[in-house]
């Protein structure tokens, strides 16, 4: 069994492992929790990788599930021991999204749709910097500031050579048109998006007002898919509590929306098209006096 370097993910895995040892058991969460002696939510937390857990505790569930192969104890764990590793998200502190973003840093492919602006990933820090101060109220220049700095970081992930993120947007007409920052911070956000869009490793398609109602219009989400798993997260944003969506009926209902967004949107050649005429609005913004 092999771990992989990301906190986050390991205790998915090892959450997925050992709901899997627990059903095998013919064991319901309630009658574990029972003889653990601890509460059926911290179980559910367990495994759904959600809430760390100590080695002692897996060894307490292996021998409760039956699990005779040492060298299975063994790998979970280390897998435990493991998880209390830091990501490199955590010498920023307390920061939002951060479950997110131990997620998004071991993807090997993220399909996502924006409504409104362009997303993390693909931001100039110049626009970044603008939807950080504009959108989220009563937040301090330091608070700001560590935010930007994440928000660049986490950019890293779609530059790494030996492990390239697919990544697949398909962005609403919206997302183009809102002066964020500025026409000049416009203009050098949307030729680094047709910049960015022309790597072999990542597709833009814009879908403009023209198609009408579409799937969409609940709002964003991203799907995220991981190379060791054949298991993917829908992941929807919200103000304080975002949603992380697990269940294999989740993720189909939100794939069968996006294959609908992506067929609806313009191909990534005419939306870089489209891009680039909407770029020459910023432009034209900018040289008025």
């Amino acid at each position: 069994m092999v771990a992989s370097s990301n906190p986050t993910v390991r205790k998915r895995r090892l959450g997925a492992e050992l709901r899997r040892l627990r059903e095998a058991s013919g064991l319901k969460s309630t009658e574990v929790a029972e003889r653990l002696m601890v509460s059926q939510p911290k179980i559910s937390h367990l495994e759904n990788g959600r809430r760390s857990i100590s080695p002692r505790d897996v060894r307490d569930l292996c021998v409760i599930y039956g699990v005779a192969d040492q060298e299975v104890v063994d790998s979970l764990m280390r897998m435990a021991r493991e998880c209390a590793q830091p990501g490199w998200w955590n010498v920023y502190g307390d920061i939002p999204q951060s479950v997110y973003i131990g997620l998004e840093a071991d993807a090997a492919a993220i399909h996502a749709y924006e409504p409104l602006m362009i997303p993390g990933l693909l931001q100039t820090p110049a626009y970044a910097h603008a939807v950080i101060g504009e959108t989220i109220p009563r937040l301090t220049a330091a608070q700001a500031a560590t935010r930007l700095r994440v928000r660049l970081r986490r950019q890293y992930r779609i530059y790494d050579p030996a492990r390239p993120l697919r990544l697949w947007v398909v962005l609403d007409e919206s997302a183009l048109r809102r002066p964020v920052g500025g026409p000049d911070v416009m203009r050098e956000q949307l030729e680094h998006l047709n910049a960015m869009s022309a790597e072999p490793h990542i597709t833009v398609q814009v879908l403009p007002y023209t198609v009408g109602a579409h799937p969409g219009l609940s709002g964003q989400f991203s799907i995220l898919g991981f190379a060791e798993s054949p298991e993917a997260v829908v992941y929807v944003e919200r103000f304080t509590s975002d949603l992380y969506l697990e269940r294999p009926s989740d993720v189909r209902h939100y794939s069968v929306m996006y294959d609908h967004l992506q067929a609806q949107a313009l191909d990534p050649y005419s939306s870089r098209g489209f891009i680039a005429d909407a770029t020459k609005a910023y432009i034209n913004a900018a040289s008025r006096p």
